[in-house]
């Protein structure tokens, strides 16, 4: 699914961050990257999510080369193919728990049928997510356990083939984060959603079945 060829990244300040970075993820992988803050995870995730681009370097996603896209075409993979789940939740909080998971049917174009069925999955998801009562809450009437499984939700909305997940249970107390972490491996082996996630946490690392480590720019395997 996802092939990285000699990706290099620095900046002005903090320097070489990946230096002639290579992985291979197939279809179905959950992948665990671990390192130190600065270490450049959040920088990788960012890169194969077309948030940031490397210095050099390739990127091959599906067999295309996604690296020249521009701005549109690089929103439209996104839309179609990414899922994202950050440390914080991002969610509007003038808007309801459901309006936001709801969110990006709205930039993507899609018939009046499918988003109906979209709908009707991510009610279902919430449901099986726990969250189906807290529809109507705003985020500042829910915990934040809640939150990140409104997130998780809304990430996959739009059926993506990768989700990125970057600490994902960072903010969380152990309990949610190891509620969270169980939800992740879930979705990964029930909808075969390929899962590549950045975390501090070892206990989240342990339940991915490839696990990295991010150290001078390169990945190191893990004894998994």
């Amino acid at each position: 699914m996802l092939n990285i060829n000699k990706v290099s990244k620095s900046f002005h300040q903090r320097g070489v961050v990946l230096n002639d970075l290579n992985l291979t993820v197939s279809e179905g992988d959950s992948v665990s990257i671990s390192g130190p803050s600065g270490s450049g995870k959040t920088t990788l995730l960012n890169i194969i999510g077309l948030l940031d681009r490397p210095d050099n370097g390739e990127v091959i996603f599906k067999g295309m080369s996604i690296l020249n896209y521009d701005q549109e075409e690089s929103a439209v993979y996104r839309n179609r193919n990414i899922g994202f789940v950050f440390q914080d939740h991002l969610l509007l909080p003038y808007l309801t728990v459901k309006e936001n998971i709801l969110l990006p049917l709205l930039a993507s174009k899609t018939g009046e049928s499918e988003y109906r069925q979209k709908v009707n999955e991510s009610l279902k998801m919430m449901k099986r997510t726990g969250i189906s009562d807290l529809a109507d809450k705003y985020p500042f009437q829910i915990s934040g356990g809640e939150a990140q499984r409104a997130t998780l939700v809304r990430a996959l909305v739009n059926k993506p083939s990768l989700l990125l997940a970057d600490e994902p249970t960072g903010s969380l107390d152990k309990k949610n984060a190891g509620n969270l972490g169980d939800l992740l491996i879930q979705m990964n082996r029930d909808f075969g959603i390929t899962l590549i996630l950045a975390t501090h946490s070892q206990e989240l690392a342990d339940k991915m079945k490839i696990h990295y480590t991010l150290s001078e720019g390169k990945l190191i395997p893990g004894n998994k």
